[in-house]
């Protein structure tokens, strides 16, 4: 059967076909089995998330509406709000560190374009990306009251911030529109792009999640200026990772202008030089970003296992919540990457000079390429839970080349040959 709406009730059509004309809607398809046994319905339901990453400037301006209205996708609906007399609302969570830097601009934007709005500032590290903090958020959201299809959490932060509040809003009501605003490097070219929501649980990193994309995530390059150099590193990592994994382009503008990058925060000015940095750093974001979607768009649920966005997140979480708060997550997944430049070397998928311009690389960029945490008996421990989860399967990404991957099981023996080269030539 096709199940169809006709004057606002649905009714079961029997066969694929339907004449549309005739129809308001089709939906899933339905099949029935009766048996000695009893009746069986098998529904075949397809669920489309339609978002929007937009780049934009100036996003705290008064006159820039992209914060309140840049989610909806009917114009004539942004006209119909713009004509109502009715004040917008909206709830703000807002990472604590950055309502120190932007409060009063965000406060000033609320108020200018009359917005009822509460606004909660939040200590969102990684060491406080738990349920609690998650239930804290849907809490306050509740006493506020919002409408949850018209009226969408804004979170405005780093990486944990956007995860945790996406958790939250995906929980609320059992699914509420948010956006995410990303504050750091990090933000801006990963988490903020995907579907991905979660909060850490029982000493494992992101535990407990939901896999909910927001309705839009509004990127602005200008709040990278207020980061320190160490989060822009952090992000150079997963910016890295894309290029390894799919561009080499990608890896050639970081191989040569990532310390000039590093050095401006993604900033320029008007002068020829500043143009020449704003190319730099546009087309690096671009393509970061172009690359995540294309890995994460078609597989928003992870369905498929062999994913290239997992290098340098195999023994990274680990590592992370070992350490913590010591290392940032972009950092670990550089040690991871690290290593794995080592296996793929080891395993004949790299020369050694591809090798050397890797690692050589990672350090220009600031980021540590080695950690003495970082054992033999964690990374097998790292494996080993990677294949509970993958089908019995490492599917570890390594790089052939540059800017080239393939999925690899990898022996013991490589692993642990590319563990003490690793440790000899970068400890």
């Amino acid at each position: 059967f096709s199940l169809v709406r006709v004057k606002g009730t649905w009714k079961r059509k029997l066969g694929k076909k339907v004449n549309k004309d005739t129809v308001d809607c089709v939906s899933a398809a339905k099949s029935e089995s009766i048996t000695e046994k009893g009746t069986s319905w098998t529904v075949v339901s397809p669920i489309i998330f339609t978002y929007k990453v937009t780049e934009a400037q100036n996003l705290l301006d008064p006159c820039n509406d992209t914060l309140l209205l840049g989610h909806i996708t009917d114009p004539q609906q942004v006209e119909d709000i713009k004509k109502s007399s009715k004040p917008l609302k909206r709830f703000v969570v807002v990472d604590q560190e950055v309502y120190k830097i932007y409060g009063d601009k965000i406060t000033e934007y609320l108020e200018a374009n009359n917005v009822l709005y509460k606004i909660l500032a939040l200590p969102t590290t990684e060491e406080n990306k738990s349920m609690e903090m998650a239930l804290k958020i849907i809490d306050e959201v509740n006493n506020f009251s919002i409408d949850r299809r018209r009226e969408p959490i804004i979170a405005i932060g780093g990486g944990v911030c956007l995860d945790i509040v996406g958790l939250a809003a995906s929980l609320y009501r059992r699914r509420t529109p948010y956006i995410r605003v990303p504050t750091t490097l990090l933000s801006y070219i990963d988490a903020s792009v995907g579907a991905k929501t979660g909060v850490n649980f029982a000493n494992c990193k992101n535990k407990l999640g939901a896999y909910i994309p927001p309705a839009a995530a509004f990127l602005d390059l200008s709040f990278i200026k207020t980061v320190p150099r160490r989060h822009i590193s952090n992000g150079l990592a997963e910016m890295l990772k894309m290029a390894l994994m799919k561009h080499s382009g990608l890896f050639e503008i970081l191989e040569k202008h990532g310390r000039m990058l590093l050095d401006t925060k993604f900033q320029a000015d008007n002068s020829v030089d500043g143009r020449n940095r704003v190319q730099a750093a546009s087309q690096a974001t671009g393509i970061a970003i172009t690359t995540m979607l294309e890995e994460l768009a078609p597989n928003l649920w992870e369905d498929d296992l062999n994913r290239l966005v997992d290098f340098g997140h195999l023994i990274s979480p680990a590592l992370e919540m070992k350490v913590l708060p010591s290392l940032l997550h972009g950092e670990a997944v550089n040690i991871d990457m690290s290593y794995m430049v080592y296996v793929s070397r080891e395993s004949g998928l790299l020369t050694e000079e591809e090798k050397q311009r890797i690692i050589s690389c990672m350090v220009g960029l600031e980021l540590p390429v080695w950690h003495e945490a970082c054992t033999m008996e964690l990374i097998q421990k790292s494996l080993q839970d990677r294949l509970k989860h993958s089908g019995g399967l490492a599917r570890m990404p390594l790089p052939v080349g540059l800017g080239q991957a393939i999925f690899n099981n990898t022996s013991y023996e490589i692993l642990h040959r590319a563990y003490e080269k690793w440790s000899d030539e970068l400890s």
